[in-house]
């Protein structure tokens, strides 16, 4: 496994890069804004019922168009004709609601247009219908009986389906326009320079988008000519009284603000704190990037600004039960299938460093939260005080030829499978990391503390990439919240292959 050990960097690293002046005061970096957020997510959270309206509302539309068409297509056949598997709802509606759902189709959006969404969902529809067809042969063993499922009848059900899925979810749509302009909901805005003033005063002018902005959040706001006139609330320290106070949630985050970084870290709690984020960024070709998926997924628009909508964090979003569950099941095979492995290294460091075969240590992990956490011992430190504070012991001379090669092949950390079962890590995400240089860290790296929004790691996208040992802590803190906020199921599947695969070639870090 590709664990980072513990290691301070060498002089004139990483550490000594620091990019803001030490305050003098040593302080655990956010964790308290942190767990603040993490209390409060319950109670700012948007009404269910408004927050699944629309999405509902959707749902029923595509069913409804489906079940009407099935009844269509099978009133036009002959006394004699029988209706083929492939004209029943049910043999298509799952299918259906599932590739609707992955593609965006029933996401709340700003800019709602049936003509936006035509061309995924017809693409949508033609592959679940392909798929029905597939399924269908096989179950029949041939195709279907003539005049029951030619392809005429079949685009003939697709055809009369687009048209009443079409004609259902722009009556939808009006709805939800008309309810918008009646109950606009409130809006913050993260960001008070030229950009967030103009885009305040676009969604004050217009109602349709459903959002009126209750004031600016800034920590340094620049006096504009023109302003709009709402008041410049304070700054990032302020955000969750505010949302409390206007029962805010939509915040809408501008590029643009005299300190973008307080503006990201603001954006980043918003969004732990249940509001859905809308982000504007500075540069137009923003929503002509490639990346950005689908117009229904990814590109919207307010006014013909360019606006992504920031996904929720990775811990909110549906697959991470899905993560929990791997990790259990992972763990507890695991602990079972090397259980011989784990003796043979128990009676190993026995015999190499006396008792004690397990070395514990303080951690830091989720909400800046400390934890035990469990290695095999390749060293035995002089005192407590060495063991909390003393970076690197890769090179010490008093590790003996056992601890060397647990290190070397990261058998140390199998207890740690325990520390996973347990819940206080996962099989992937940022290593954790020891308070005292956490705390100093997070002095010197401001994005440093914003990997403890996710549990950490027994690896992760850092340590995959090299960065273990003696290497850039900026570099490190970089990749583990790009592994947060593009965090799936399946990239930790990634990751746990290329560690798998680390793991057969050692480096020796």
């Amino acid at each position: 496994m590709t664990i980072d050990h513990e290691s301070v960097p060498r002089p004139g690293g990483p550490l000594s890069a620091t990019r803001r002046p030490a305050t003098g005061v040593l302080e655990r970096p956010a964790v308290a804004a942190q767990a603040r957020a993490a209390a409060a997510i319950g109670r700012h959270r948007r009404p269910f019922r408004s927050r699944l309206a629309l999405p509902a509302a959707l749902v029923t539309v595509d069913v409804l168009a489906l079940g009407a068409a099935t009844l269509l297509g099978t009133g036009t056949l002959g006394a004699t004709g029988r209706a083929h598997p492939l004209l029943g709802t049910a043999t298509l509606l799952p299918l259906l609601l599932a590739l609707n759902l992955t593609g965006g189709l029933y996401r709340t959006r700003l800019t709602l247009s049936v003509l936006d969404e035509l061309p995924a969902l017809v693409a949508r529809s033609v592959v679940a219908t392909a798929f029905a067809v597939t399924i269908a042969g096989c179950l029949d063993g041939c195709w279907p009986d003539p005049g029951t499922g030619t392809p005429l009848r079949l685009l003939t059900l697709l055809a009369v389906f687009l048209l009443l899925d079409g004609c259902g979810r722009a009556l939808a749509y009006r709805q939800v326009r008309r309810a918008r302009r009646r109950r606009p909901s409130p809006v913050l805005m993260l960001g008070a320079g030229h950009l967030g003033q103009r885009i305040a005063a676009t969604l004050a002018e217009r109602q349709e988008y459903g959002l009126r902005p209750v004031g600016f959040l800034d920590s340094d706001p620049v006096l504009l000519a023109g302003s709009t006139g709402l008041p410049v609330l304070g700054g990032r320290e302020v955000l969750e009284r505010e949302i409390r106070r206007h029962r805010v949630h939509h915040v809408v985050a501008t590029g643009g603000a005299a300190d973008e970084a307080e503006t990201a870290a603001a954006l980043r709690e918003a969004a732990r704190l249940g509001c859905q984020v809308w982000l504007v960024p500075a540069l137009r070709e923003y929503g002509s990037l490639d990346g950005s998926g689908p117009r229904p997924r990814g590109g919207d628009h307010l006014w013909g600004f360019p606006c992504l909508r920031v996904a929720r964090p990775a811990m909110r979003r549906p697959g991470w039960a899905a993560k929990r569950a791997l990790d259990v099941t992972a763990a507890a095979l695991g602990l079972i299938a090397l259980a011989p492995v784990l003796a043979a290294c128990a009676l190993a460091v026995r015999f190499d460093t006396g008792p004690g075969v397990l070395f514990r240590q303080q951690r830091t992990g989720l909400d800046g939260k400390a934890f035990t956490l469990l290695k095999f011992r390749t060293l035995r430190p002089s005192n407590e005080h060495e063991s909390a504070t003393r970076w690197n012991i890769s090179q010490d001379h008093r590790m003996g030829a056992v601890g060397r090669l647990l290190r070397r092949s990261s058998l140390d950390e199998l207890p740690q499978l325990w520390n996973i079962l347990r819940g206080d890590m996962s099989l992937v995400g940022p290593r954790p990391e020891r308070p005292y240089f956490v705390m100093r860290f997070g002095q010197a790296y401001p994005e440093y503390a914003d990997r403890h929004r996710v549990p950490v790691g027994l690896t992760g996208l850092a340590q995959v990439n090299g960065l273990r040992g003696d290497t850039s802590i900026e570099d490190r803190a970089r990749f583990d919240n790009r592994y947060i906020e593009s965090w799936s199921l399946w990239q930790d599947v990634k990751l746990l292959l290329r560690t798998a695969v680390l793991m057969v070639h050692p480096d020796g870090s």
